[in-house]
């Protein structure tokens, strides 16, 4: 069990900053559309539904400085529930609602939340964009008040390890809300967002949602998160707009065959890991729009952009972020520890937040460039061996969708590949392209990577090689790797 963060004793609202939701996020013309999900949800609507719930957290215990835990799917019983929690002044912990009963289980016993949102009947459907829940309030007996005046709780993705709690202040939020204001070329009053990116991580939470709703920005969910569905959800309004994804997603959209005309599309914006070249030359060339980037961690937000795709592999540091490279790693200006209970206090020192991401900055143009995680390095017979240049390496291979190289007894490459004949000559290929020492020790292949609730690769070895096991022991497989329709 975790060490709960919850304190024993009432503070004051989280949202010091004054009523931040309803100047922020929920202001504006009542007749216009904030949402669409299954049909439009106007700002009244949308203001209406948020003060019902805040009656039901009431009557149900919750006041300012309390604790609630909101696991519920992409919806509008989600949006409303978070919202309604942060606008009665108390701190909203978001658990993805994917996680399995142990996993929440440990997440409740960290966090200690007064009350749990979840959905009244469990929900299916791994391509839905969005699902029609009722949501059910359950006071916990043991919840402790906030011991902080972080407004939300997150879990990191866990892709490389064990999850932390990570707080986020109302003044943390609205300064990352500033930074995407003053980004050129991010939505803006008039336009839309259609955001497949997970509404309770930071990318689709924040870039997504929240960015929509006080820039003015149409937030709009898909049916479905297939290529038809996506695509769907673009056609259906005629205003400028982005797409807000993950990499994977962008390859699903470039896979189709014949993308139709969206003059109304202006780009898609990722977050996470960088989109491979043929996968962006597909995507631009097949749909005429733009693919950006953003560099990002939960921690903080959005800290580095390329909207248009110009400066490719270099990013601009977003407005007000403060970035440095301190001996090839990635320092971020921040002014107090995100960090919540027990972590390692060098993470957080004199005001920079190491992120274990190595980089560097060009010295004329202050670009900012990414090269990886600096835990990817490993010693192979005493030389030094980056991973990610493995990585790289098969992943530029024809053939080859996606791999992941993690070190466990040796180097371990998984891979996805587009049929049995590339996987057969994989070694060979490698064999001219990486010096022995650097080659795996393993090749796996896979019809579907592990990935985390963000749509992050996993790298833990230990499950990498648990889903080999399962593929092994499951039917054949036919190897493809273009989006499934609907």
């Amino acid at each position: 069990m975790g060490i709960p963060v919850g304190g024993t004793a009432p503070i004051r609202p989280v949202c010091a900053e004054g009523d931040w939701v309803d100047d922020v996020l929920l202001k504006g013309d009542g007749r216009e559309i904030a949402l669409y999900l299954s049909g439009p949800v106007t700002r009244a609507e949308l203001r209406r539904l948020v003060g019902e719930q805040q009656q039901r957290l009431a009557a149900a215990g919750l006041v300012a400085g309390g604790t609630v835990a909101v696991r519920l799917p992409p919806s509008l019983s989600c949006i409303v529930a978070m919202l309604a929690g942060w606008r009665s002044g108390a701190q909203v912990a978001l658990l993805d609602y994917r996680l399995t009963t142990h996993e929440v289980g440990k997440a409740v016993a960290r966090l200690a939340p007064q009350l749990v949102i979840e959905p009244a009947v469990d929900v299916t459907g791994t391509l839905r964009g969005f699902f029609d829940v009722d949501a059910r309030i359950t006071p916990l007996r043991g919840g402790r008040p906030a011991a902080s005046e972080h407004a939300l709780l997150q879990l990191s993705s866990g892709s490389t390890g064990p999850s932390k709690v990570i707080g986020r202040t109302a003044g943390s939020l609205l300064a990352e809300l500033d930074r995407y204001a003053r980004l050129d070329g991010f939505p803006r009053q008039g336009e839309r967002t259609v955001v497949l990116a997970s509404i309770v991580h930071v990318l689709g939470l924040v870039g997504g949602l929240l960015h929509g709703l006080a820039a003015g920005a149409q937030v709009v969910l898909p049916a479905w998160q297939s290529v038809d569905g996506i695509l769907k959800a673009v056609a259906a309004g005629d205003r400028p707009t982005t797409v807000l994804g993950v990499p994977s997603q962008t390859a699903v959209l470039a896979a189709a065959r014949t993308p139709p005309r969206l003059p109304q599309l202006r780009r898609m914006i990722t977050g996470g890991e960088l989109v491979k070249e043929s996968v962006r030359e597909r995507f631009t060339t097949g749909y005429g729009a733009e693919l950006g980037v953003m560099y990002g961690m939960t921690e903080a937000g959005v800290i580095a952009t390329d909207l248009t795709g110009a400066d490719r592999p270099a990013l601009t540091p977003a407005p007000g972020m403060r970035v440095r490279v301190d001996d090839g790693e990635i320092l971020l200006g921040l002014p107090e520890s995100p960090y919540v209970g027990l972590t390692d206090p060098a993470r957080y020192v004199d005001g920079w937040l190491r992120t274990k991401d190595a980089g560097s900055i060009d010295e004329v143009t202050g670009l900012l460039t990414v090269h990886g995680r600096l835990d990817s390095q490993v010693s192979i017979g005493g030389l030094k061996v980056d991973l990610s240049e493995v990585e790289a390496s098969i992943s530029a291979l024809p053939g080859v969708s996606e791999a992941v190289v993690v070190h466990g007894t040796g180097i371990e490459a998984f891979v996805m590949v587009d049929e049995q004949a590339v996987f057969d000559g994989l070694a060979d290929s490698l064999a001219a392209r990486l010096a022995p020492y650097k080659r795996p020790r393993s090749l796996n292949l896979l019809t579907e990577l592990p990935r985390t609730a963000t749509g992050k690769p996993v790298r833990n070895a230990e499950i990498l090689r648990a889903a080999v096991r399962s593929a092994a022991a499951a039917p054949p497989a036919q190897l493809h790797t273009a989006g499934e329709t609907r």
